[in-house]
């Protein structure tokens, strides 16, 4: 029988187990996986915004480290959905062959990619509530408006998880996944604003920025810890949103296609 790759998903609640089995394995090395997620975020806060800060006037009306700690909420929550979704996600699929014991089951590969998802999307939560409460432990941020990273960060972890499956479903090995973060994660952490307004730059990256959607996290998480309703917010939360619905439907015809052969 052919399959048809191009389907529309069709989703069940036996997604919820394969996310409590990630979630069971997750739990035995809990400490140093939260330790290791949260170390590089804020050696990178605390290194920059109080080293450099020191030298800078403020930035939009708030400190260098309160400008660049709304940044590093961001920055911890991609990087948090994007490992998971690329190397943990790829040792479930082929060295581990999980994904293979699990279609064993009555459960189809699209309940298995939204699993991926949504478990990568819940680390990057953790990653993000971990950041906000060392924002509010240095006293960087007391707006209750703030609270609004909490699902931001999750919505930020749903977009980079889905397209970091994207990558996942196209690797033959795990030295691929270096392109991605060569070509596509360092180029966005450097353009998005998380250690520099996008204004200063050249018009033509600032129109490269627009269309990346860490910029619109970013764009979405500095009002909020500045207690201002960010501008452009269902603008922001749309694209995000978008990148999400897209990346899941494109990773999951990948899938298809992979797993067919």
């Amino acid at each position: 029988m052919q399959t048809n790759f191009y389907a529309l998903p069709q989703f069940s609640r036996r997604f919820i187990p394969i996310w409590r089995r990630n979630y069971m394995v997750w739990k035995k090395m809990a400490g140093p996986s939260i330790l290791g997620h949260l170390a590089d975020p804020v050696i990178y806060m605390l290194g920059l915004g109080y080293g450099l800060g020191g030298m800078l006037p403020e930035i939009g009306g708030m400190s260098y480290i309160a400008f660049l700690s709304a940044g590093t909420v961001c920055y911890s929550t991609m990087n948090s959905a994007s490992f998971e979704a690329l190397y943990s996600g790829f040792a479930r699929m082929k060295e581990q062959r999980t994904w293979e014991a699990i279609l064993n089951t009555p459960v189809t590969l699209d309940d298995i990619v939204l699993s991926e998802i949504a478990w990568a999307a819940s680390k990057s939560l953790l990653s993000g509530v971990a950041v906000l409460l060392v924002i509010w432990a240095l006293g960087l941020s007391h707006s209750p408006l703030a609270l609004w990273i909490i699902p931001l960060s999750l919505l930020v972890g749903l977009c980079f998880a889905a397209m970091g499956l994207i990558v996942t479903a196209l690797a033959p090995g795990y030295e691929f996944f270096m392109y991605y973060f060569t070509l596509v994660i360092t180029p966005m952490t450097l353009l998005c604003g998380v250690f520099f307004p996008v204004d200063q730059l050249p018009a033509m990256l600032q129109s490269v920025s627009s269309m990346l959607p860490l910029t619109h996290a970013v764009n979405l998480a500095r009002p909020l810890l500045n207690n201002s309703i960010p501008a452009h917010i269902l603008a922001d939360v749309a694209v995000l949103a978008g990148y999400a619905l897209a990346g899941l439907y494109v990773s999951l015809v990948l899938f298809r296609r992979r797993l067919s052969q």
